[in-house]
């Protein structure tokens, strides 16, 4: 399946009831240090587990990162 994610197109093997939340684990991200931006909307982040990647998604992923 293919979506964006960060303005770059990604194969994803298509997994049955893939979930925006899944995907993030399959990135090892952590998401309290995210935001996602999906297709235009940023969800709240208790609906994650709610919404399923569909062909031709387009997701944004801010990560938070600190340092000095």
């Amino acid at each position: 399946m293919k979506i964006k994610i960060n303005g770059i197109e990604e194969n994803i093997i298509r997994e049955e009831n893939l979930s925006l939340k899944k995907l993030l684990a399959l990135k090892n991200l952590i998401p309290e240090r995210v935001i996602v931006e999906y297709n235009c909307v940023i969800p709240a982040r208790e609906k994650w587990d709610s919404i399923m990647i569909q062909e031709g998604d387009n997701i944004e992923i801010v990560q938070f990162v600190s340092g000095g």
